[in-house]
C-alpha cells in the first residue's frame, strides 16, 4: 500500500524527542524505557482502538488520566532500534474541551508535546472526521493522519484520493483498515519518520486574518507569554481566548497554565 508523505524541511537537531518530560510526568506518562510518545487519536467509532491493538499486540495496559475518572490505554512497539510508548486518548470530536474527554485530549496534545499525533479519521466519513484533525494542526506540526476503514469504503465504492488528502492538509496520510492489519506496517514507518524528523507536516494557519485581530493575537501572544513562560503554543491559546473557549479561560484565572508550561 503507498503511503503519501510530503516531503520534510531541514532543521537543526531531526532526531531529538519533541515531547516535554516534566509534563508528561505531571499528567501520569512514564517515559523512562522509551525514546518517543506517540498520541492516538480520533472521533468516537474510527476503529481508533483497533488500530491501538495493531500497533501495541499485548504490550499495553490501563488505567486512569490523574485527577480523572477518564480511562486510559498505553501500550509500545519498537522500530529501527527505537521504542515508541502510544497513548491512546478518549474519542473526541473536538479540541474545544466541551468535556472531559476533549480536556483530557487537548491537555495532552498542547501541553505533552507527543513526537507523533496519530489522527484516526474514517474514510467513509472524512466529512465528520477531519475538524479534528485540522485542529490538531493547529497545534503541533508533528502529525500522521490513518486514513482507516479503507476497507469500508471500497464496499461502499468511495473512492478516497489519498495524495490530494495528504497535500491539502499538509501532513502524511496513511490509508489503513486496521482490523486486517492493512497499512499498518506503513503507518509504523510513517510514525518513525515523523518522531525523528525526517517529515515534517506543514501547520494550517489561518490565512485571511483581517489586521485586527492578526494584531490581538500577536498583542495576546506577547502576554501569555510573559505570564506562562514555556508554554508550547500561545498562539493557539490566544486564538482560544478571543474565541471565549471558557476552559481555557478557567485555566488562565486559576495558573493552570503555568502548572504545564514550565
Amino acid at each position: 500500500m503507498k503511503t503519501t508523505i510530503p516531503q520534510a524541511p531541514s532543521s537543526a537537531c531531526q532526531t531529538c524527542p519533541a515531547h516535554n518530560v516534566g509534563n508528561l510526568t505531571k499528567l501520569g506518562i512514564d517515559m523512562e524505557e522509551w525514546d518517543y510518545v506517540i498520541a492516538l487519536a480520533g472521533n468516537p467509532n474510527t476503529g481508533k482502538s483497533t488500530i491501538f491493538n495493531a500497533l501495541t499486540g499485548l504490550r499495553q495496559h490501563t488505567g486512569n488520566w490523574p485527577g480523572k475518572t477518564v480511562t486510559r490505554a498505553e501500550g509500545g512497539f519498537s522500530f529501527a532500534d527505537k521504542r515508541y510508548k502510544i497513548v491512546d486518548l478518549p474519542g473526541t470530536y473536538s479540541l474545544l474541551s466541551t468535556s472531559l474527554d476533549e480536556e483530557v485530549a487537548r491537555d495532552f496534545i498542547l501541553f505533552g508535546q507527543p513526537d507523533v499525533a496519530v489522527i484516526v479519521v474514517d474514510a467513509t466519513r472524512l466529512e465528520r472526521n477531519l475538524n479534528l484533525a485540522l485542529q490538531v494542526l493547529e497545534i503541533t506540526n508533528r502529525v500522521v493522519i490513518a486514513l482507516n476503514l479503507m476497507d469500508e469504503a471500497r464496499r461502499h465504492n468511495i473512492i478516497v484520493d489519498e495524495r490530494r488528502l495528504a497535500r491539502d492538509l499538509g501532513a502524511p496520510v496513511v490509508p489503513t483498515a486496521a482490523r486486517s492489519r492493512e497499512g499498518i506496517p506503513e503507518l509504523i514507518q510513517a510514525i518513525h519518520q515523523v518522531a525523528t524528523g525526517q517529515i515534517v507536516a506543514k501547520l494550517h494557519r489561518l490565512k485571511n486574518e483581517s489586521p485586527v485581530l492578526k494584531k490581538a493575537i500577536n498583542k495576546l501572544v506577547r502576554q501569555i507569554e510573559a505570564a506562562f513562560p514555556g508554554l508550547p503554543n500561545a498562539r493557539w491559546v490566544a486564538i482560544r481566548l478571543l474565541d471565549g473557549d471558557q476552559r481555557i479561560i478557567q485555566a488562565v484565572q486559576r495558573g493552570e497554565l503555568g502548572e504545564l508550561a514550565n
